[in-house]
């Protein structure tokens, strides 16, 4: 029998059986994979258990054949440029069109949804032609610009999703009408509470209150494709949060892709001159994303790989997953007690230190995306929470990005060419990681790369601002044939996101100031070796050795240390001891001197460069190693590194001997 409070429905039973849930410089410095969600081309994605490291001018000519036309070819080309492959695959244009025409009626449906979308969507493209013609086309731009966004409303779920997406497009869509669609709301009327709770025990496969002892009798939140509600877990007493998908949705999404890939073969030949890729590619990239948020069992284990990622770090917290509970279309899962980052006077009242959960939260975001190469692809403030202890909180995950090894050594690359000014390579980079298609003449990019990248140093790093550098690289994508794939769109979104959580909850916060710091430490500590030869290549400019820069990444990565070990969210008495001894209270370079001292003895070329670092300019730069050794003085164990160093010269010796002979052979 259920008893309707004001909140809740509260629900008696006797039964209670148990049942269980920077495209800017900062996206390089990665990373450590200890067991990658998505591996190099030839290998397939894989769940692990394990911690998860994982109108424009025409000057740009592609110079070799475009991508086929073919829905297959299309999306083997998003796997080569992700550098993984999917084995289980949630979308095709072959799966599509068979779910459209499995059931009865599906013609007229089809024709009659056609015909409104194209009336609707020509009605407003006469408009803009109208404009156009009369010479008003400027001046309406803010009006033309909330129209379309309430006509992606109007036109349903698939639309809105669809206006999210072209929100951090520049490639497509010009600026002004981004920042409107950047408001573009995914709010829409509940669906009754009844249909919701029939989902849920047709999922569960029992009645509610064999599992819930309370359930909310008004929803939490609604949005486009599902809903969520507070409720109790008979068993444990624990609160939960449980979504549940919007009934018959996925027929009209599917209906919506079907016509939308229908669409896009008419415009491939525009997309082509634009983007240099066929208008279908960038239509299976949005198709793909938007039906893997609609299985909620990926988004369970989104969630698994986030709690593996952050268990042992003690200022995050993910909620837990209740996988027995869940399925393709519910999801339960740990409730978050804590502040929303829409409330920032909120958290200024909870007493909590601003500073400090602005540090926590910049790490956090920098080590999904630098770390891991799995971060959140939607954090808006509705889904960040600040906890009372200065924890950051993180919820709704069906919006995940991934970056592959691949991908992220290629990002280290670009970091490296930015910082030796060689914007050639650079402009290169953007074609490996698929902003340009292959064979692309990249020549004329070069000059608007430099021009970005000088302007955005010119401002000092206190006066840095993310905002200001992707509005410049937008008028850059939007003028040049360039494609941005969707995972960088959605790393651009993320950083721009949080760097406006940063500014709402303190306007003179330096966001850089905290990442750069983060970046220098890995870049000094990260035992990755593609990381030790970026770092070579940082200290290195031209063959001569950069003892500035040296001491620059060292202050900066002292500096994080600090920051992190002295943050209000490590000082809580209820932290683990496990946790708690693996907090840094000091710059860690053990690995990094003991990886040097091997390179120097084996291999040659790093010997040399060391050698004519010391000597370079017919003088010996003692200086330079006493500044660099009382930067470090305080934080290394001098006698304990030398002892490590000892232990490993006979493997040094052996590799040693192995080098030697192995080039006494070649030469032979």
């Amino acid at each position: 029998m259920a008893l309707i409070s004001s909140n809740f429905i509260y629900i008696k039973s006797s039964d209670s059986p148990l049942l269980f849930p920077f495209v800017s410089s900062l996206n390089s410095y990665n990373v450590h994979v200890k067991s990658n969600r998505n591996s190099e081309v030839g290998t397939c994605r894989s769940r692990r258990r394990s911690v998860i490291r994982a109108a424009k001018t025409d000057s740009l000519v592609p110079l070799e054949n475009p991508l086929s036309t073919s829905g297959n070819s299309a999306l083997e080309q998003l796997d080569i440029e992700r550098g993984v492959c999917v084995p289980f695959r949630k979308y095709s244009p072959e799966l599509v069109r068979s779910k459209v025409f499995e059931s009865r009626g599906t013609i007229l449906s089809l024709i009659g949804r056609g015909v409104e979308i194209v009336w609707k969507l020509g009605l407003y493209w006469s408009a803009l032609m109208y404009d156009f013609l009369v010479g008003r086309d400027e001046e309406v731009v803010p009006f033309r610009a909330r129209q379309l966004r309430n006509l992606l409303c109007d036109l349903g779920p698939s639309f809105i999703k669809a206006g999210q997406v072209l929100a951090n497009r520049p490639d497509i869509i010009r600026e002004d009408y981004m920042n409107e669609l950047c408001i573009l709301q995914d709010d829409v009327p509940p669906f009754p509470n009844q249909v919701a709770f029939n989902i849920i025990e047709e999922e569960l496969g029992q009645p509610l209150e064999a599992v819930f002892s309370k359930i909310s009798s008004k929803t939490i939140a609604a949005a486009s494709l599902g809903q969520v509600y507070r409720a109790t877990l008979r068993a444990t007493g624990e609160d939960v949060a449980i979504k549940v998908q919007r009934p018959e949705i996925e027929p009209i999404i599917y209906r919506d892709l079907f016509l939308f890939r229908t669409l896009a073969s008419f415009l491939n030949g525009i997309s082509l001159q634009k983007l240099g890729c066929n208008a279908e590619l960038i239509l299976d990239e949005f198709g793909e994303k938007l039906l893997e948020e609609l299985d909620y069992t990926l988004e369970a284990r989104n969630i698994e790989d986030f709690y593996e990622n952050f268990k042992n770090d003690p200022t995050v917290k993910i909620p837990r997953v209740y996988k027995k509970l869940s399925g393709r279309h519910v999801l339960v899962m740990e409730w978050i007690d804590g502040i929303r980052c829409t409330d920032p006077q909120a958290i200024k009242d909870g007493g909590i230190d601003v500073n400090g959960f602005l540090t926590v939260g910049v790490s956090a975001a920098l080590r999904q995306l630098l770390e891991f190469g799995l971060f959140h692809g939607d954090p808006h403030p509705g889904n960040i929470f600040a906890m009372r202890d200065g924890r950051i909180a993180y919820v709704d995950f069906g919006n995940v990005a991934v970056l592959s090894q691949l991908n992220k050594q290629i990002l280290i690359d670009a970091v490296v060419h930015a910082v030796n000014e060689d914007y050639a390579e650079m402009a290169n980079d953007f074609t490996r990681l698929g902003f340009l298609a292959p064979g692309t003449d990249v020549s004329p990019i070069i000059p608007a790369l430099e021009a970005i990248w000088q302007n955005s140093l010119g401002k000092g790093l206190s006066d840095f601002n993310f905002r200001i550098v992707t509005g410049k690289f937008n008028q850059l994508v939007y003028n040049y044939p360039i494609r941005i794939p969707e995972r960088f769109s959605l790393v651009i979104r993320s950083l721009l996101t949080q760097e406006g959580i940063c500014f709402t909850l303190k306007p003179d916060f330096k966001f850089l100031e905290v990442a750069y710091p983060y970046v220098a430490k890995r870049l000094l500590t990260d035992p990755n070796p593609a990381l030790r030869e970026r770092l070579i290549q940082v200290l290195f400019k031209d063959g001569i050795f950069q003892w500035k820069r040296l001491e620059n990444l060292i202050i900066l990565a002292k500096e994080n240390v600090a920051k992190m070990s002295s943050n209000p969210a490590l000082q809580g008495n209820n932290m683990p001891k496990s946790i708690e001894r693996r907090v840094e209270r000091k710059l860690d370079l053990t690995d990094t001197i003991k990886d040097g001292t091997r390179l120097f003895l084996i291999d040659e070329g790093i010997r040399r460069q060391l050698i004519l670092a010391l000597t370079e300019d017919s003088k010996l730069h003692v200086q330079e190693l006493v500044d660099v050794y009382r930067l470090l003085e305080d934080q290394i164990d001098i006698p304990s590194i030398a002892l490590q160093v000892l232990q490993d010269l006979p493997s040094v010796a052996r590799d040693a001997m192995l080098s030697w002979s192995t080039s006494v052979l070649s030469d032979r």
